[in-house]
């Protein structure tokens, strides 16, 4: 090794001291995300009648993109839906953080799709930057509901 060259710093590590008494745990690394990439939505399927249906990943996709489509003509089709997880009425959408506003305002004020005179439409149940805070804000519903 040359004279030259220097040894990269190091000094960002926790140091190698063992924490005080007082203190029980160290800090090994700490990390803020201040702005996500993408935000999460979960939707669930309300019809008129109160029929027992099921979502597929085409449905989802139509009546989001309808409901786009309605509220800010080919740019809100333009809009890139993530289909996570559909799971009998439920489903979860993830989405770039900065079209959820867009998004969840478009699919609050879609009227729905009529067939045989039966409504349905996604009613909007959370969203936001973080899929834990949703899927946990789903099982606390549940544990009320039981």
């Amino acid at each position: 090794m040359s004279k030259d060259a220097e040894m990269p710093d190091i000094s960002v590590l926790p140091s190698t001291q063992p924490p005080s008494k007082s203190q029980k745990s160290q800090a090994l690394f700490t990390c803020t995300i201040k702005s996500p990439p993408f935000a999460y939505a979960h939707l669930e399927l309300v019809t008129d009648s109160g029929r027992a249906a099921n979502l597929d990943n085409l449905q989802v996709r139509s009546y989001c993109t309808a409901a786009l489509r309605q509220f800010l003509g080919e740019h809100g089709v333009a809009v890139a839906i993530d289909i996570l997880k559909v799971d009998g009425k439920e489903c979860w959408l993830r989405l770039p953080r900065q079209d959820l506003s867009v998004f969840s305002a478009a699919v609050t004020a879609f009227p729905g799709t009529t067939q045989n005179g039966d409504t349905s439409l996604l009613r909007l149940l959370a969203c936001g930057d973080w899929l834990g805070s949703l899927v946990g804000r789903a099982d606390q519903q549940k544990l009320w509901t039981s």
